[in-house]
């Protein structure tokens, strides 16, 4: 006979948070594998995709982007600098900090992203329908709180204010 938890006990919790990062990784991968399919014809990867993606309103760093998007700032260096290479991004000068350039997209890289247009409004007419637009909208609000808690829960404490009795 399975286990009953109660609602709010720590068990009940711990199997929310795995249930949780199960579906978001299972997510992830279904969105890497769609938005490889989505960003081919137009010449570019996923991972291409979504640093030009960034840039595409406003030029950014390397550091910044790597924040925006949660990964290693070494990880957008690399991919910033292929974009670079193959003339659908450049660089320029960060009027903030004299070291750390920013990166823009050129012409050939806002016409790539434009050519994954039409096959990312199919998807998500075709996923509005699915899920309904309602849902879709409460799907996007529920996934940006947890990504905001857990940039919460991430954030450096105050060690003052995490010292107990046993801490002096």
């Amino acid at each position: 006979m399975p286990e009953v938890r109660q609602p709010g006990s720590t068990r009940a919790r711990q199997d929310l948070l795995s249930r949780t990062a199960l579906g978001v990784f299972r997510l992830n991968g279904q969105f890497l594998s769609v938005s490889e399919e989505l960003a081919r014809p137009a010449g570019l990867t996923a991972a291409w995709w979504q640093v030009l993606g960034a840039v595409l309103r406003e030029p950014q760093s390397v550091a910044g982007i790597a924040r925006t998007m949660g990964i290693t700032r070494q990880s957008v260096q690399r991919i910033a600098d292929l974009l670079v290479a193959k003339g659908l991004a450049e660089y320029a000068p960060n009027p903030a900090h004299r070291r750390a350039k920013l990166l823009r997209p050129t012409q050939e890289g806002h016409a790539a992203v434009a050519r994954i247009g039409p096959g990312h409004a199919s998807l998500a007419t075709r996923l509005a329908e699915e899920l309904g637009d309602t849902a879709f909208a409460e799907t996007v609000h529920v996934l940006e709180r947890l990504t905001r808690a857990l940039d919460t829960l991430s954030a450096p404490r105050d060690p003052a204010a995490q010292s107990g009795p046993d801490d002096v």
